[in-house]
């Protein structure tokens, strides 16, 4: 983080979407002096304009005194871009007027988000974050932070929200985003089958059986980047070397990359993006992470089954409302 003498000036912030990763960066900016506004709707909207925005957690505890609004209302000098992936198009029309011309940060799981954001506003100053904080943000209004790991920065304004987040987080800078994004991705498999079943990572990765159909889903992931391409780029301890290994390795090697990530996410039950939102009754992302591997897959001519049956599983509690048995899912490695 950044020391007194190289904090940048006070700015108008505009958040986004201020759940557990938006709710994580608005709060620690409105704690270092920023003007922050953020965007929301329903019960999170009303809790935060009620009590303010609430940091628990790995970063402290504060209560932000945000501007809660469900759109923006004025041009703030810079922006971050923190819903669902799937909600981007609709949140970038309903704040178009307000975002003409200023510097965006997309901070969101799946491929390519900054090159959509750009493309849906017709220029070209963004950049893209990968954050590696575990958060939950399952009471409105109310971020903790489980794990206050590093968020990675890059693309066209890179510098430029490096050194705005650098003053309150951990940031690392990537020259390679679309490299960085999928190493991310492929640690976001970790989110399909907490989501499935209703329990923890932490839990999932540590039932042998699971862990095994985890790590298959990642290996697809990996074998299907090393064939677009992708140059996969260090993250969490997580070399190009040992995307090859989980690739090709045998699983009592391949598994030690899930093994890594639970140490990582330290005691405290993470919950995972997609489950949480599955709690919240809101549509998941994982057609953007564990479907953009098939996708991927497909373009190559490729297949990735796991991740297919797992997408596939997600939708169903989605649309039933009830978690499966681990079973359905065991069975799938």
């Amino acid at each position: 983080m950044a020391s007194e003498a190289e904090r940048a000036p006070r700015q108008r912030v505009a958040v986004i979407g201020a759940g557990a990763i938006g709710g994580t960066m608005a709060a620690l900016l409105q704690a270092a002096g920023h003007d922050v506004t953020v965007t929301a709707r329903g019960a999170n909207l009303e809790a935060m304009r009620e009590h303010g925005l609430r940091l628990r957690g790995g970063f402290g505890t504060h209560t932000a005194a945000v501007t809660a609004l469900e759109r923006l209302e004025e041009v703030p000098d810079v922006a971050i871009l923190a819903v669902k992936a799937t909600g981007t198009a609709d949140a970038l029309e309903a704040n178009r007027g307000q975002l003409a011309d200023v510097p965006l940060l997309v901070a969101q799981n799946g491929l390519y988000g900054e090159r959509t954001a750009g493309r849906l506003l017709g220029h070209e100053r963004v950049a893209g974050a990968l954050s590696l904080i575990a958060a939950n943000s399952l009471e409105p209004g109310v971020v903790t932070v489980t794990a206050a790991n590093p968020t990675i920065v890059g693309g066209a304004e890179g510098e430029r929200f490096a050194a705005l987040l650098g003053e309150v987080m951990p940031i690392e800078r990537t020259a390679d985003l679309e490299g960085s994004q999928w190493t991310k991705l492929l640690i976001n498999m970790v989110n399909a089958i907490p989501a499935i079943v209703g329990h923890p990572v932490q839990d999932v990765i540590g039932d042998p059986g699971l862990r095994r159909v985890m790590v298959a889903s990642m290996r697809e992931c990996a074998r299907v980047g090393l064939a677009s391409g992708v140059r996969f780029q260090p993250m969490q301890r997580l070399s190009p070397l040992l995307v090859r290994l989980l690739a090709w390795a045998p699983h009592r090697v391949a598994q030690q990359v899930p093994l890594r990530i639970r140490a990582r996410m330290g005691e405290v039950p993470n919950l995972g993006s997609t489950q949480q939102s599955i709690r919240r009754g809101q549509p998941t992302e994982v057609d953007m992470i564990n479907g953009a591997v098939v996708e991927a897959a497909a373009r190559a001519g490729r297949e990735a089954p796991v991740n297919a049956a797992l997408v596939e599983l997600v939708h169903e509690v989605e649309r039933s409302g009830r978690f499966l048995p681990a079973s359905v899912v065991r069975q799938l490695a």
